[in-house]
């Protein structure tokens, strides 16, 4: 199939199919006589499972482990495991940063009235690097 069809079937836009082809992560598939790329089933498996590990906020270098996890039939399970739980640490890492800053947004918009006055403890705090005194 070309990478239209490819594309297609994976959910994988076609310029990402390129983008994952020059960095290794699929192998460039072989060329018809008419130049055009010529994919098939497993290329479109390998790239569904490129989708859902992004999905999932791997990093591109983690996705290339578990590829290579994914190929390894004699890998051992404890390995992807222990990926996945380092993964689970820095999405909570992100999370825990991401409540503070909700947390600090809110902080400062409950103290702005919203209304006509130019005095803003949005910007204030802002400009001083988040809420602190609680005064505008």
């Amino acid at each position: 199939m070309n990478i239209g069809e490819a594309s297609h079937r994976s959910g994988v836009s076609q310029r990402m199919i390129r983008h994952y082809e020059r960095i290794g992560l699929i192998s460039p598939p072989p060329r018809r006589d008419s130049g055009y790329r010529d994919y098939d089933a497993r290329d479109v498996h390998r790239l569904r499972f490129i989708a859902n590990a992004r999905d999932l906020g791997f990093s591109i270098a983690e996705i290339g482990i578990l590829l290579e996890l994914w190929d390894n039939r004699e890998r051992a399970s404890g390995e992807v495991k222990d990926l996945a739980l380092r993964h689970i640490g820095e999405l909570e890492g992100k999370i825990a940063r991401l409540e503070a800053m909700r947390d600090t947004l809110r902080e400062l918009a409950a103290r702005c009235h919203g209304d006509a006055r130019p005095d803003c403890p949005i910007l204030h705090g802002l400009a001083r690097g988040g809420a602190t005194d609680g005064t505008g």
